[in-house]
């Protein structure tokens, strides 16, 4: 019964998504007010809808329905509740009703709280979304039903692949979602400036709250599919540039330069087709993106479909979204009007380059990823594209990128003073030097210790040179200092936390890449072995039973001169449905550094296992990194210039004609 309701929501949502599509965009042609006014009920209704299909799966998922063909194939009742929960996306038909419910929240938002929003600027945003969801909606009903029943049905169900039962997986890929799926607001309102002719100030600053929602959503998303490769897949890493992760990184990539091209249209009027292409880009990698993991093309733990009818209704979508939105910017952005101009030398002209190396780097990573899958279709022949090349050619653009970073937000507007600014790097620039010198003191001067050296000098430099720009922002007043800090505008505090969060990411990766130390032996019971200055010493293997599964739980502990300092539990999980093996690693933290251990099969009958230990300098760092510059967009978009509302829209900032009438 709740599935059949939840069936009958989604189709209705697709009725109610085709009437938001069309009326309000002929009505904003036509000026009438009464159609355009459609779109703000039809994108709460279309919400509501999808709410209610979304629910009516998740039902079906919580009591155990194994007469639905989804439930069946990826839940069991012995699994714990929260994966029976995060089984509803942990398939290719759930995930997609995931995408539908993200695509109509961003756009019932903007119905709801976009009162101060142009009529016909809110209508054609509305309908751009809308037609977005109908393409997905007809995908899910048409290729990916959902509530498939079974006839006669299963007692039991195969469950969720054991890679997926685990917390930071339940939470990875509704925050990706919200990211990656969120930027389609972005686009929305991209092409309804296209088609009205119209890119102002004003413009800028009702896109940028959603974008930049979309955008730290995203960068927590991708955070947290890190740290669960991390600490969930035994190896020790927690980036492969597997093609996948790559589908979720390019739209940050050109997110982040989207954010800050939109900085520069509001506050001077500049960059407005670069933004404007930017928005219609970021939402395009998003849906390659979803071509990529839901075709079939590629082989991943993250993948979720191999349907080649899928792939191709897919495709299908993307060349109408992707070659319909740049055809219109073709036709309509030469004509916007250039706005404000400015020295290449200024704080534009820092935010520009800024986004220049930004979507350089997504294009060298686009590359890479796509050139095997081309090769394939072209040539019958397989190659792979791995660390080596995305090293070489995305790290060395990393380095002028955090250069700029330091110095444009130095910068005035429109025409700045490059040796006042540089001079006022001199401490950070300092600060980089010395960070520099001691590690390589520290650690040597080989190949290796001088990159994880010159890491963790560019991240002292951004550092210093973020925290002495929010102090210049934050010098004592008559009023004091306490008053001058909390009157400065929440978004430049998130902006300082943001960026210092980039900088210590950047020492976590360096010091992570650099420097790990990793160790894989067979030991047997109270052997040990030495690693980075800590005795490891292996007790042996028990059996536990979890909820739905087997493990074999070894005891390991870890000394330092004789002095014990933690002892650590990893495991060898096998799952009952689907019988399947997987490792559950212990990792000892030092908020420094980590001490990881992940153990193997057994070796022989005499209690000896293949035990593998890492020793993780600063990888930590790569965490507080991540929730440092999540965190920052968060109190950027609490700033009340995203509550109160846009500046009134300039009379007249084109010089094309409206759209035919």
């Amino acid at each position: 019964m709740f599935t059949e309701i939840g069936h009958f929501a989604l189709a209705l949502a697709l009725a109610v998504a085709l009437v938001q599509a069309v009326v309000p965009m002929v009505g904003a042609a036509r000026h009438n007010n009464a159609w355009m006014a459609v779109a703000r009920p039809a994108a709460l209704v279309q919400l509501a809808l999808v709410l209610t299909a979304f629910a009516a799966l998740m039902h079906a998922y919580l009591v155990s329905d194994f007469s639905v063909v989804g439930v069946y194939e990826n839940s069991h009742t012995a699994k714990p509740l929260i994966y029976k929960i995060s089984g509803v996306w942990g398939n290719h038909e759930g995930s997609l009703v995931l995408w539908v419910t993200v695509l109509a929240l961003f756009g019932a938002g903007v119905a709801a709280f976009g009162r101060n929003l142009p009529p016909s600027l809110k209508a054609r945003a509305l309908a751009v979304q809308a037609m977005i969801s109908v393409g997905f909606i007809a995908f899910i009903l048409f290729t990916s039903n959902p509530y498939l029943r079974l006839n006669p049905f299963p007692s039991e169900g195969r469950g969720l692949n054991p890679l997926l039962q685990d917390p930071g997986l339940a939470i990875h890929p509704p925050m990706l979602y919200l990211g990656y799926v969120g930027f389609s607001m972005a686009f929305s309102f991209a092409v309804a400036a296209l088609i009205e002719g119209r890119v102002d100030a004003a413009w800028a600053r009702w896109v940028r709250p959603w974008t930049l929602a979309a955008w730290t959503c995203l960068t927590a998303g991708i955070g947290l599919g890190s740290w669960w490769a991390y600490y969930t897949l035994g190896w020790g890493g927690w980036w492969y540039w597997d093609p996948v992760e790559n589908s979720s990184f390019l739209p940050w990539l050109t997110g982040t330069a989207l954010l800050h091209s939109a900085i520069v249209v509001e506050k001077r009027e500049a960059l407005k087709s670069w933004t404007i292409l930017l928005a219609i880009i970021t939402f395009s990698l998003s849906l390659l993106g979803t071509f990529l993991t839901r075709s079939g093309v590629l082989t991943s733990v993250h993948a979720f479909a191999s349907d080649p009818t899928r792939g191709t209704f897919i495709l299908v979508l993307l060349a109408i979204a992707i070659g319909g939105s740049l055809i219109l910017y073709a036709i309509r952005a030469p004509h916007l009007d250039g706005g404000g101009l400015f020295a290449p030398i200024s704080r534009e002209g820092g935010l520009l380059i800024n986004n220049l190396l930004l979507s350089t780097a997504a294009a060298t990573v686009l590359l890479g990823t796509l050139y095997p899958l081309l090769v394939e279709v072209l040539a019958d022949a397989k190659i792979s594209v791995g660390p080596p090349y995305f090293n070489g050619v995305f790290l060395p653009l990393m380095t002028p990128l955090v250069i700029v970073m330091g110095i444009g937000p130095l910068m005035a507007w429109k025409r700045g003073d490059l040796g006042g600014a540089l001079a006022r790097l001199k401490v950070a620039a300092g600060a980089g030097v010395a960070m520099l010198l001691v590690s390589l003191l520290m650690n040597g001067t080989r190949l290796i210790d001088i990159g994880g050296a010159f890491g963790l000098a560019m991240a002292a430099y951004l550092a210093v040179a973020t925290i002495m720009e929010w102090l210049g922002r934050v010098k004592p007043t008559r009023a004091g200092v306490w008053s001058r800090i909390a009157h400065l505008p929440r978004a430049a505090h998130g902006m300082t936390i943001a960026h210092l969060g980039m900088a210590v990411l950047i020492a976590g990766v360096s010091g992570a890449a650099a420097w790990k130390q990793e160790r894989i032996q067979t030991l047997a019971p109270d052997q040990s072995v030495e690693i980075a200055g800590y005795t490891m010493t292996f007790k042996g293997v028990e059996t536990v039973q979890g909820p739905n599964y087997e493990a074999g739980r070894g005891t390991i502990e870890a000394s330092v001169n004789g002095v014990k300092i933690a002892t650590m539990h990893p495991e060898l999980r096998l799952y009952k449905q689907p019988p399947q093996q997987t490792t559950f690693t212990s990792i000892h933290t030092t908020f420094f550094a980590d001490l990881y251990v992940a153990i193997g099969e057994a070796q022989g009958a005499e209690g000896a296992y293949v035990t593998r230990f890492y020793y993780q300098p600063l990888i930590p760092f790569l965490w507080y990194g991540v929730l440092m510059m999540a965190f920052g967009g968060l109190i950027s978009l609490t700033d009340r210039r995203h509550r109160v509302g846009a500046p009134q829209r300039a009379a007249a900032t084109i010089a094309v004609p409206q759209a035919a009438e």
